[in-house]
């Protein structure tokens, strides 16, 4: 089976809306980002363990009279605030990730009834962690930026050097603790995710990534600034493209029912 070899370009805002096929490339993000919140619905519904941010998300919403939904976008403004001294460019999908993931969840979170039977609840996390993968790919290809929290991870990395991978590691790893700590409880789903969410969007990548126009064309003489900062295949995109982080990306059982009844 051939896999297309696509470009990834990392641009600027104003460049990511004149780099053309808006068409499909909006309507891609679009259903990506609700695909992600149905996956975090899933992973709430089957009570078996959230992905890493989510943890803390379900922590949080257990203290404060907010739905999960809504504690991650609150969340997603607290990361975005970090961005500044990291200098991390916003993209389209900045502001779309969180406001259609955290929407969207909740809707689904109250649309699927919890499950009894461990097998059915097994099937939601997995099913979850699949369709997470699917839509992570989905919104990363549209090529319209990224999340608060991939940013925040990117941002990280260049300016301490660390490698994305320990960078990433490093602040999951952080959240889940922060999450255990507030009530949020992570499970062996938590540890799917972490192990098959980046292997899984990698894979369906190349499928889903939009071709734009040439750089050249892409970024304009005045966007010089806010413009092209990287360009590299989808087969040699790193952990910075496919992390989970969302979102995006979202307890098990006490967790799931606490945070999926509150108004």
């Amino acid at each position: 089976m051939n896999v297309p070899r696509r470009s990834l370009v990392d641009l600027g805002p104003l460049a990511q809306l004149r780099a053309g096929r808006l068409a499909r490339r909006l309507p891609q993000m679009t259903v990506g980002l609700v695909l992600y919140g149905v996956s975090l619905a899933l992973m709430v519904r089957g009570a078996v363990g959230l992905a890493p941010w989510d943890v803390l998300h379900s922590g949080l919403a257990g203290l404060v009279p907010l739905t999960l939904g809504q504690v991650l976008i609150l969340t997603s403004v607290v990361v975005l605030a970090l961005w500044w001294p990291l200098r991390e460019v916003p993209g389209v999908a900045t502001v779309a990730n969180p406001l259609l993931i955290g929407l969207s969840a909740d809707l689904f979170i109250a649309l699927i009834a919890p499950p009894e039977a461990m097998a059915a609840r097994i099937a939601l996390m997995v099913g979850g962690v699949v369709l997470c993968g699917f839509a992570s790919a989905l919104y990363i290809g549209a090529q319209l930026g990224r999340g608060p929290r991939d940013g925040l991870m990117t941002g990280l990395s260049r300016r301490t050097g660390w490698s994305l991978r320990s960078v990433r590691t490093g602040i999951e790893v952080s959240v889940v603790l922060a999450g255990l700590a507030l009530g949020g409880v992570a499970g062996v789903g938590t540890l799917l995710y972490a192990l098959a969410i980046g292997p899984l969007a990698q894979l369906m990548l190349p499928w889903c990534t939009v071709e734009l126009a040439s750089p050249a064309v892409a970024v304009g003489e005045g966007d010089a600034g806010e413009g092209q900062r990287r360009v590299a295949t989808t087969a040699e995109a790193s952990e910075a493209t496919i992390t989970s982080t969302a979102v995006n990306r979202s307890s098990v059982s006490h967790c799931s029912r606490s945070v999926s009844t509150r108004p």
